[in-house]
């Protein structure tokens, strides 16, 4: 471990000690997400699988004592770590100071997600889980794009974002995910393998992105994909006659008629979309008959024109668990020959 031996807790008395460990004098916070990788071999896989060249200009995000950072500066050309926590900023200084890898190593003491980040090939994260969702969409909104990205999720973070059309945990966010990047899984690892170790187990995520990325306006895309998972195992014919959803959608229609603007495409990812948690709640169906267009309601004629167009694509009896991403193309390039869309 870095730093020397671990140093024992001395423990309150009343209290079980459990949530406070050490390493070369350092006490890590369970609550602030500070879990150190402790199995060597483990971190000289996640070196070898991210196929790190001796050229790559490497960002390592949470570097905590330096475990990881010493095997990508002995990969790599250079490695740039960004630390929130300016006790581990000290703990790398002083790890590396007069080391031949001093020069090699620049240490940005701050919070990853408001940094402005430099250029960089490759991002190797061992990452705080509650900022899982907005660093990934933060990276892949990142110009110029990197070449990959090897980051450790909790597990079902991980496989959500990797998960395909009828994949129990497909969702929006896989969808959004898959839309910008290629995602594969490339290890799952057991909580023992931290100090402290944390209450679930993790995986490490390889994300690649798309180049040349995707022409189309993102935060339209996303409106869509939004409005389809709000009950994912329900029919689009269901879900697009949900009074709530053909209310929001005609003010937009209207709202675009009324200016005369069209939506240009735009890749940029926004995180204020994207960047919360919300991916990793399950829906709720207790909704449905309260959202429902009533028996007997008279028809709108923009409803027609939603219906018309799930009904030319073939959407009607379709649940968004089962579709792919070119299938949410098409239901989007249908919705917009009629001049809706989505924001």
């Amino acid at each position: 471990m870095a730093g020397g031996k671990i140093r024992k807790e001395k423990t309150p008395r009343g209290s079980s000690g459990s949530s406070n460990h050490y390493q070369g004098g350092i006490q890590f916070h369970k609550s602030k997400g500070q879990h150190i990788l402790k199995n060597p071999l483990l971190v000289d896989s996640i070196v070898q699988k991210a196929g790190i060249n001796s050229t790559d200009i490497i960002l390592e995000i949470g570097p905590g004592t330096g475990n990881l950072t010493k095997k990508l500066l002995e990969a790599g050309k250079s490695v740039i770590a960004v630390e929130l926590d300016p006790r581990m900023v000290l703990e790398l200084q002083r790890r590396f100071q007069g080391t031949p890898f001093s020069n090699r190593l620049k240490v940005i003491q701050g919070d990853v997600l408001k940094c402005d980040l430099p250029y960089f090939d490759i991002c190797v994260a061992n990452i705080p889980y509650q900022i899982s969702s907005p660093l990934t969409f933060k990276l892949l909104n990142h110009k110029p794009s990197f070449r990959c990205a090897i980051i450790m999720f909790q597990r079902e973070f991980a496989m959500r974002l990797v998960a395909q059309p009828s994949d129990s945990l497909y969702c929006r966010l896989s969808v959004n995910t898959q839309l910008l990047a290629r995602v594969s899984h490339l290890l799952k690892v057991g909580k023992n393998n931290f100090r402290p170790p944390p209450k679930v187990d993790s995986s490490v995520v390889r994300i690649e992105p798309r180049k040349p990325p995707p022409v189309v306006n993102f935060k339209e895309w996303d409106g869509l994909v939004r409005i389809c998972f709000t009950r994912k195992n329900k029919t689009l014919g269901s879900i697009f006659r949900q009074k709530r959803i053909l209310s929001i959608m005609e003010k937009n229609y209207k709202t675009l008629q009324a200016l005369g603007v069209p939506q240009a495409a735009d890749v940029a990812v926004d995180m204020a979309v994207l960047g919360d948690s919300g991916e990793m709640e399950e829906e709720s169906e207790d909704e449905d008959e309260e959202m429902d267009m009533e028996d007997g309601e008279t028809k709108s004629d923009f409803k027609e024109k939603v219906l018309g167009v799930l009904k030319e694509g073939e959407f009607e009896l379709k649940r968004s668990s089962k579709l792919a991403q070119e299938d949410f193309m098409h239901l989007l390039s249908l919705f917009n020959k009629v001049g809706i869309h989505f924001s």
